[in-house]
């Protein structure tokens, strides 16, 4: 709804959600770009292929397709670095890639953790101050008894709530969490505190979270999620932390998205691809329209990419 330094909520997703009516997306007047197709197939030396996971490499069911992994190998072979770019926890995405080979990098909780190897390249925190104002607001909020925090942690996410409706959204973003009696006790490095509103998120965000809003990033993630982030992260300053670790250039670079909180990424790289399932803005600001997610979008303009 506003400019990042306007103090307002954004209505923008930084999550992977993809809208409910997101079909109609692809159907915007907004000029598509050119094709993946107009691509020559293996006329670009990528080293570095920056891929979103919902809505973007993920199936429409939510997992990884099948005919990647072949693709992944090939990537390997070649000395390239692969990095999924989420919302979702590190312990997540690993676990959406275990059956990777050494050597897959990782963007979690949309650019506030970046790890390579193993190893933390890049991570922005929130104060704990922030953490315990976003926990008192939660717990007094108006209809308290319908939202429930996630303080995602560097080490895992907690939370207070343990009935089971609550739980099992968690759950889903999150494979590493952990319940605790007071979150204003977490001792943990917080990168992101993540609010589930059983209503409408995008309302409770203005009126229980707006003063937030002046110093950290309020960003509406979803009908029923509300993220809180540091203004100092994102997936573009995410993917620029790891070619400055990898020493890989933007123009080495391939990026995919489909949703707003990927416009950041797509400026990072020569490489830019919108899905055809894509949020218009996205449409607009990527160099290349791939296919959709559901019709193997990434792995076929990768496969022409690499001529493989």
């Amino acid at each position: 709804m506003g400019d990042d330094e306007s103090g307002q909520v954004r209505s923008v997703s930084v999550g992977d959600d993809v809208p409910e009516d997101s079909g109609s997306l692809g159907r915007s007047t907004v000029p598509a770009p050119p094709s993946w197709s107009s691509i020559p197939p293996g006329d670009c030396d990528v080293r570095l292929v920056v891929c979103d996971m919902d809505g973007t490499l993920l199936t429409d069911s939510g997992v990884v397709p099948d005919t990647f992994w072949p693709l992944l190998e090939v990537m390997r072979s070649r000395g390239v670095t692969f990095v999924p770019a989420s919302g979702r926890q590190y312990a997540t995405l690993a676990a959406l890639f275990e059956r990777a080979p050494d050597g897959v990098s990782y963007i979690a909780e949309n650019g506030c953790l970046v790890v390579h190897s193993g190893v933390v390249v890049s991570m922005a925190c929130l104060e704990f101050d922030t953490v315990r104002q976003v926990v008192r607001a939660t717990r007094e909020a108006p209809g308290a008894a319908g939202l429930g925090l996630v303080v995602c942690g560097l080490d895992s996410a907690y939370i207070e709530r343990t009935d089971p409706a609550f739980v099992a959204e968690a759950s889903k973003y999150y494979a590493r969490l952990e319940h605790v009696d007071d979150l204003t006790a977490v001792t943990d490095k917080v990168l992101k505190l993540a609010i589930y509103d059983f209503t409408d998120a995008e309302r409770t965000a203005e009126r229980v979270f707006g003063s937030i809003a002046a110093r950290e990033q309020v960003v509406v993630s979803g009908k029923h999620w509300i993220d809180i982030m540091s203004r100092d992260a994102d997936k573009g300053r995410a993917v620029r932390s790891l070619q400055e670790a990898l020493g890989i250039p933007p123009a080495r670079t391939a990026v995919f998205g489909d949703y707003l909180n990927d416009l950041e990424m797509l400026d990072a790289a020569r490489w830019s691809f919108a899905m055809a399932n894509a949020h218009p803005e996205v449409r607009a600001r990527a160099r290349y329209l791939a296919p959709a997610n559901d019709e193997d979008g990434v792995v076929t303009v990768l496969s022409r990419m690499f001529d493989s």
